[in-house]
């Protein structure tokens, strides 16, 4: 076999090491009947948060769709949460998903540049993201770039979702939910494509949890930097005493920033908690409850994507930006929060999660329960 007899266009090839096919059945590029030519290459760059890449991955179903030869390498910090491509004994693609993840480090950066895509899509703002978007080599590109020092709209796809972004205003006259807004900035209609979420690699634990009853799960964080979405640990207290009395089964959800609050709600109620988890057994947690309460977190998207009721307490963002696919119920404070998309809240004449007391959440849960006992 000749270097020029190499089929360096074949999905499975490696370039460094026997691809699987060559591997497995002893096959040549010469001789083999696995080959599969790609057509584009497309490279997907969205680095975080964990619940925004998870959020992102309906896009793989128009993209497959679109490109079904195509080659496709997603940059993130979340590798975890990016589903991947697999084959089945004839390497026939079975799942949608993507060939290659590339965690975001020096090395992935400088191998990446000296590619030369077909297609770009950045879905982040962030100067990283931006940056590599100018540089890296493509003949189109979606979302946003780089230019002078400051973010821009690569093309008219994504000037919507650019302006909801930059003034307040628009953002809160805007109507579309994020899934609608990326889609359109791809090029792409939206239609009610879910998350995609390998329940393959969550790591299966036996918990403590009586699966007899209506099984709620609370998150209660709201992230270090959002914190004028913070509920009252007291308002938390009050929830699980009144989900007790109805003899549903209450598991306190978390990371290490609510472990000590989680550890005083447990002392002062019936609720059960196991504690703080790496992200594939806290999935594996979530699984197993029926409803899941929540800010906007990671926790949300991860009870979307798990097809889990969701009931979500929002005060700072426009609740029109939330894909709930009919499956939960977004509850606000009585009172209007006048801190818009503040990380603290600048309102002092009161916070509006004050006013956002447990009764509203928990009778949110009787009516989920009320609708699956009809």
């Amino acid at each position: 076999m000749k270097i020029s007899d190499i089929k360096q266009d074949c999905r499975f090839f490696k370039g460094d090491i026997p691809c699987k096919p060559s591997k497995i059945h002893g096959v040549l590029c010469t001789d083999c009947k696995y080959y599969d030519k790609i057509k584009e290459k497309i490279l997907i760059i969205k680095l975080a948060a964990a619940g925004d890449v998870l959020r992102t991955t309906p896009l793989l179903y128009p993209l497959n769709k679109k490109y079904p030869e195509s080659y496709i390498i997603w940059l993130t910090n979340f590798s975890e949460l990016v589903p991947q491509k697999k084959f089945d004994l004839n390497f026939k693609n079975k799942t949608i998903g993507v060939d290659t993840i590339f965690e975001y480090n020096l090395n992935n950066v400088l191998f990446l540049k000296e590619i030369e895509f077909d297609v770009i899509i950045n879905l982040d703002k962030d100067n990283e993201a931006i940056a590599l978007t100018k540089s890296i080599k493509s003949k189109e590109k979606y979302g946003f770039t780089l230019e002078d020092r400051f973010c821009y709209p690569v093309n008219k796809f994504a000037d919507g979702k650019y302006l909801t972004g930059t003034f307040d205003f628009i953002s809160k006259q805007n109507k579309k939910s994020y899934l609608e807004e990326i889609f359109e900035i791809c090029g792409f209609k939206f239609n009610k494509e879910k998350y995609i979420l390998d329940k393959d690699t969550i790591l299966k634990e036996e918990w403590n949890i009586d699966k007899t009853k209506i099984i709620v799960g609370l998150n209660t964080g709201c992230g270090a930097r959002w914190i004028s979405r913070e509920w009252k640990e007291e308002y938390w207290i009050k929830l699980v005493n009144l989900l007790n009395e109805e003899n549903f089964e209450v598991i306190l959800l978390g990371g290490p920033q609510e472990h000590s609050k989680n550890l005083r709600i447990k002392e002062r109620t019936k609720a059960k908690y196991f504690g703080n988890f790496e992200l594939k057994k806290f999935i594996d947690l979530v699984d197993n409850c029926n409803i899941i309460v929540t800010q906007v977190t990671m926790a949300l998207h991860i009870a979307i994507a798990l097809e889990k009721y969701v009931v979500l307490m929002n005060n700072i963002f426009n609740p029109n930006e939330f894909e709930l696919y009919d499956n939960g119920v977004i509850i606000m404070p009585d009172r209007e929060c006048r801190c818009y998309y503040s990380p603290v809240c600048t309102n002092q004449e009161y916070n509006c999660m004050d006013f956002l007391p447990a009764e509203k959440i928990f009778n949110a849960i009787l009516d989920y329960r009320k609708s699956k006992n009809k």
